[in-house]
């Protein structure tokens, strides 16, 4: 059964899974870089392990919150498509490839914009390549809307989502409860970071209405998105945008083949993130376990060096049906 999955004694626990990964060493991958500048005079980066054969297809990687190429998930699934033969590239998010964006906003949980230019442009580029995606987290919840929203018109042949913070409003109110708070400290110093030097950069001066000392105070998703997220990104608040950015209205909504994998210890979200059946399409295989933390899912091997049954997973699906096929 390819959507079997245990993990050993040693890993049951939900913080096992969500932080043993990010402490495993993955061999770094070997990457190419290739700038994408935007419409609105901002840029993209993507990373390349290898270009695609002809007729080949694409696996198009979309990280989480601060994350990139470099994330532990991302290594191993560039590592795994190398092992196959497949073409990987790691669409970032604005300001996550190592060097600041140019504009005051950057990017959120909502924006499917940025990831249908990437797509645009790979399809121009390799149109006999059939595009396939995976989206981890934050990742996952852009790439859940994107399927909703852009339905038979998505330039994905299939995708498959992992951890995605689907209802975000749960999701953040989660993170201020208990061990979870360490992962949302953690993120929003990140954050914060990001904001300070871009109310240094001479080129914002003015076009953010925040100061260091309110910048340092937002220590919760939250205050984080209702001071910063928001209206940077035309958001009336905090919950309209965590109302038009969540991915859980758009599942029922999508038309081409889409795997969507949760753990119920999540130590990131609620029940709340986990669609109703009437909410979830025909298209749409939803595969819940009561273990895996946060884009963990350790299946075996040691703590020193876990077996993962997320790439394994991942591929299955994604190249079922002769997907390798040009459409």
């Amino acid at each position: 059964m390819p959507n079997a999955f245990t993990p050993p004694w040693w890993a049951k626990s939900p913080h096992v899974q969500t932080i043993l990964p990010v402490f495993t060493k993955v061999a770094k991958p070997v990457l190419e870089r290739q700038r994408l500048e935007l419409p609105d005079g901002d840029f993209i980066d993507l990373d390349w392990q290898a270009p695609p054969k002809v007729g080949k297809p694409i696996v198009v990687i979309i990280h989480g919150l601060e994350g990139s190429a470099q994330s532990h998930y991302a290594r191993r699934i560039l590592q795994a498509c190398k092992t196959q033969g497949l073409a990987a590239v790691v669409h970032h998010h604005r300001s996550c490839s190592g060097e600041a964006n140019r504009l005051a906003r950057s990017y959120h949980s909502g924006d499917t914009d940025d990831l249908q230019f990437s797509l645009s442009l790979l399809q121009q580029t390799y149109p006999q390549s059939p595009l396939l995606a995976v989206g981890y987290s934050l990742g996952g919840n852009v790439l859940t809307k994107y399927q909703g929203e852009y339905q038979d018109q998505s330039l994905l042949t299939r995708a498959v989502v992992v951890s995605a913070p689907l209802q975000l409003s749960a999701c953040a109110k989660r993170l201020e409860h208990g061990f979870s708070t360490v992962y949302q400290s953690h993120l929003v110093k990140q954050l914060q970071h990001k904001v300070n030097q871009k109310l240094t950069a001479p080129d914002l001066a003015g076009t953010m209405s925040l100061t260091p000392k309110q910048v340092a105070n937002l220590n919760t998703f939250y205050d984080f998105d209702d001071k910063v997220t928001a209206p940077l990104h035309g958001f009336l608040g905090v919950e309209d945008y965590y109302t038009r950015a969540s991915g859980l209205p758009y599942v029922n909504r999508i038309t081409k083949p889409t795997l969507i994998l949760h753990a119920l210890d999540d130590p990131f979200m609620t029940d709340e993130v986990i669609p109703h059946p009437s909410q979830i399409s025909e298209h749409v295989e939803y595969e819940l376990h009561a273990h895996g933390g946060h884009v963990g899912f350790i299946e075996g091997g040691t703590p020193w060096k876990p077996r993962y049954y997320l790439e394994r997973r991942i591929l299955d699906f994604l190249l079922a049906n002769d997907a390798s096929s040009a459409p």
